[in-house]
């Protein structure tokens, strides 16, 4: 799988930081009707292309931006998340990847999010409610290469945990940068310590490095709480 990203990106003589604008600007162009058309989020399963070298499962990328400070709420989540599109072989996903704004260039309060196919990049969706993450705060300066060998291992199945990765995530904040890979079955521990294990090597971290085991029922949790406690001194 690397190798086939090597000569992709060998061959690829444009840069990808040329002509690009932001997500968020390209998303102002796209009208009602489509966005309408992406929430119908079950449309064709994309194929590979003749010749391509077909991925284990179908990918989608997806980009959301928030205001910090502004009250959220799942609905407002959830239409703040944006599909950049969808993906089933090494070279469809090498033609968004590279012409991707990287982590490291975002700025303010950004996600990009890589999930599989029909999952979307919610703690409610039903391939994740039962599951959690793996989370790693990074200093400014590491996201774009964390983000890179992040996901080439998961669509190379390097994790090796069979059906459990849901997708992963960065996030860009202002003081740090954070990235979280999502498995499906919270309870199971030897899942989770392989995701980690694999996790620490493909990132190829100190050992020192704190990772945090999340699961999304406490997430939920603790979002409910925070916003019970806004709500409750008046939306301050």
């Amino acid at each position: 799988f690397v190798s086939i990203i090597s000569s992709l990106k060998d061959d690829d003589s444009g840069d990808h930081d040329q002509d690009q604008g932001s997500p968020k600007d390209s998303e102002k162009e796209k009208t009602e009707d489509e966005d309408k058309e992406q929430n119908t989020s079950k449309k064709k399963m994309v194929v590979p292309g003749a010749g391509e070298h077909p991925l284990q499962y179908n990918y989608t990328f997806w980009y959301s931006r928030r205001t910090p400070g502004r009250p959220a709420s799942t609905q407002s989540y959830e239409q703040n998340i944006k599909q950049i599109g969808s993906f089933a072989s090494v070279e469809q996903f090498w033609r968004f990847y590279s012409h991707m704004i990287r982590p490291g260039d975002l700025t303010g309060h950004s996600d990009f999010h890589l999930f599989k196919e029909g999952i979307k990049p919610m703690w409610e969706d039903d391939a994740n409610k039962m599951g959690g993450k793996w989370i790693i705060r990074l200093r400014k300066g590491l996201a774009s290469r964390c983000w890179e060998n992040l996901i080439l291992a998961m669509l190379g199945e390097q994790f090796m945990v069979g059906e459990e990765i849901c997708g992963a995530v960065v996030s860009v904040r202002f003081q740090e940068d954070i990235i979280s890979i999502w498995n499906k079955t919270a309870s199971d521990q030897a899942t989770t310590a392989r995701i980690r294990d694999t996790l620490r090597r493909v990132l190829n971290l100190p050992p020192n490095t704190i990772m945090e085991y999340k699961t999304h029922t406490d997430s939920i949790k603790a979002w409910e709480d925070f916003h019970g406690l806004v709500n409750a001194s008046g939306g301050r």
